[in-house]
């Protein structure tokens, strides 16, 4: 039986928002920032938001984190508190607006890491019933052993809930990651279909992920042919090549 999306939009906005999700290391962060300084290149309204970066919460978040003390309840509230600050006060305002907003993360990493913390998925679910579905999605699937590569390379060890050290998985740092990132690809897995996941191989090379990247969001602006961006593209006749 087919798995019904997550979200469902109530109303029509005339801006394009373009969402990546991941595990840590998978590279979605390099390509989100690589799509935002193309689409400024060309001209377009555009911005980025990232998961946990609101002004108002992300302080108090830190310090919780720091003294590791955060129940999975009050961490995932805490998340759903700056999501909600960042789409009331960027987000939506900006897709209303005609934006390409990009989304470094968005609701589905609260679906795959609150729920593997064990929270309620109804419960997680309605938190962020209000949330617009994204016109595009893309889900960066990467091995385990990849990704914690990846991050060490830039840092010299793993963080306390990234690791998911709270969840006493193992007293091993590293295994706790495996361990704990593993169902967090599984949540993500099993949401493929329903949301309409666009797969990006994380482990191909970063000028092949941004081709696949900047074609669908092509695309996906030819599919309205009322969409703000496209009027401009054509009236600009620039080398995105828009126009049939």
């Amino acid at each position: 039986m087919k798995k019904q999306s997550l979200m469902q939009n109530r109303f029509k906005v005339p801006g394009t928002l373009i969402v990546v999700e991941g595990i840590d290391g998978s590279g979605k962060s390099t390509q989100i920032r690589l799509l935002e300084k193309w689409l400024r290149f060309e001209g377009m309204p555009v911005f980025l938001t990232e998961w946990n970066s609101s002004d108002m919460v992300k302080e108090i978040t830190s310090k919780g984190k720091k003294k590791g003390k955060l129940t999975p309840t009050t961490f995932s509230l805490l998340h759903a508190t700056d999501f909600a600050d960042r789409y009331e006060r960027n987000i939506l305002p900006l897709l209303r607006a005609g934006y390409i907003v990009l989304a470094d993360r968005y609701v589905y990493t609260a679906y795959a890491r609150d729920i593997v913390r064990g929270c309620s998925p109804k419960w997680i679910q309605q938190v962020y019933d209000y949330a617009r579905k994204p016109d595009l999605t893309f889900y960066f699937r990467v091995p385990i052993d990849v990704a914690i590569e990846r991050i060490l390379t830039g840092r010299p060890k793993l963080k306390y809930y990234e690791a998911g050290m709270d969840m006493n998985l193992s007293n091993d740092p590293y295994e706790s990651y495996r361990i704990f990132q593993s169902r967090v690809i599984n949540q993500y897995e099993s949401m493929i279909e329903s949301e309409g996941f666009i797969i990006i191989d994380g482990t191909s090379g970063i000028e092949e992920q941004q081709q696949i990247v900047r074609d669908h969001f092509k695309s996906a602006i030819r599919r309205n042919p009322h969409h703000p961006q496209l009027k401009e593209l054509r009236k600009r006749n620039n080398s995105m090549e828009i126009s049939a």
